[in-house]
């Protein structure tokens, strides 16, 4: 079995909205000395295979395809 870690973020330039009300809240909450957030999103998945290339490479496709919007966001794959 293979566990892997996908993070995916905006890409930079991108708005985000969600990072920036994230920001307030934070300041709001008494938090001082926040700078810039940006949010994004992980998905821990494990894999029934044992071969670390074929799993890294279907990983790859699961972002390109379903979990990342490879317009608008970067994304990360980490196998443990």
């Amino acid at each position: 079995m293979i566990k892997a870690r996908v993070t995916v973020t905006l890409k930079n330039g991108v708005l985000d909205p969600q990072g920036k009300a994230i920001e307030g809240a934070l300041g709001t909450l008494g938090f001082d000395g926040v700078g810039h957030v940006r949010q994004g999103k992980v998905f821990d998945i494990e894999l029934e295979s044992a071969d670390r290339a074929k799993a890294e490479a279907d990983l790859k496709a699961m972002c390109d395809k379903l979990l990342a919007n490879t317009v608008i966001e970067n994304y990360t794959v980490s196998i443990t």
